[in-house]
């Protein structure tokens, strides 16, 4: 493992364990194995450094392929996978950690997550416990969570003197997510926005309509710089090559604080998947 690390394009987030992580990643959940690999390519192409996949997506074997067909060295490129919730504890993360760097075909990844609480299993503790020793190991450069609310991390840092470096969560301009953002910041946890449009919802959205229009880009990117401005980690996902190479294109252009109000207007709380607090699978 490599201690420097140069990610080319966009801009950068230190975790609170000192590893950089690009800012605007490419997510691939949803995403066939078989379609992983030229969505990852072509990502990859168009200058995304940091790619998100997790177990439970089937489709690690094909990022993988994808990273060993790119030309890049292992230092140009940032990796995320995640822990399903059958695998919580201590043997048996372990194994499934072994099997996702198995299927990437890599020594280490760049950021490993348990991908849910899934409180009702009372694993969590157990299995970022887990996650330490991984780390320690130096087979996964940084640790952190998916999905974890407040409560969930109050348990973490009462078991534990390590705090996770990302707490992954769903975020996008109708689920604004001010309180738990703001917690994690106060414990140096960066947030990173999964379903960051809201799985498409933003698109046809009059006041998202209205700031594309005003800065001459589409709302997908008004959105993701929204993301960027706000100090998150941010992860698009699509298999069509011209929104792939139009979700990384938001760094020549910033919004103005008006812009940002009005985006905070949109807050409705409304959520597109699970409720971590009450999530049980």
């Amino acid at each position: 493992m490599t201690a420097a690390h140069t990610y080319g394009p966009g801009t950068e987030i230190t975790l609170n364990d000192g590893i950089v992580i690009p800012q605007v990643g490419f997510g691939v959940w949803q995403v066939t194995d078989d379609q992983a690999q030229p969505a990852v390519e072509e990502a990859l192409r168009v200058g995304y450094r940091n790619i998100d996949t997790a177990a439970i997506y089937e489709n690690e074997a094909g990022v993988g392929r994808a990273l060993a067909t790119s030309g890049l060295a292992r230092d140009e490129y940032f990796i995320t996978t995640k822990l399903w919730n059958d695998r919580q504890g201590t043997d048996s993360a372990f194994a499934a950690f072994e099997q996702s760097l198995d299927l990437l075909k890599l020594d280490f990844v760049d950021l490993y997550l348990i991908h849910w609480a899934s409180p009702t299993r009372g694993l969590f503790t157990q299995s970022w416990e887990t996650l330490i020793k991984i780390q320690e190991s130096g087979r996964a450069r940084s640790i952190g969570v998916s999905n974890f609310a407040i409560e969930h991390l109050e348990d973490l840092a009462a078991a534990t003197n390590v705090v996770p470096s990302v707490n992954q969560v769903e975020l996008h301009p109708f689920l604004q997510q001010r309180e738990l953002q703001a917690f994690n910041t106060s414990k140096g946890i960066v947030t990173e926005a999964w379903s960051p449009l809201a799985q498409g919802k933003c698109l046809d959205n009059d006041v998202l309509l209205g700031l594309a229009a005003k800065h001459g880009k589409t709302v997908a990117q008004v959105v993701i710089r929204w993301h960027v401005q706000s100090d998150r980690l941010v992860i698009p996902k699509s298999t069509t090559p011209h929104r792939i190479a139009e979700n990384f294109d938001v760094f020549d252009f910033a919004l103005d604080a008006d812009d940002m109000t009005l985006i905070a207007t949109l807050d409705s709380g409304t959520r597109l998947g699970p409720d971590p607090s009450l999530a049980e699978f």
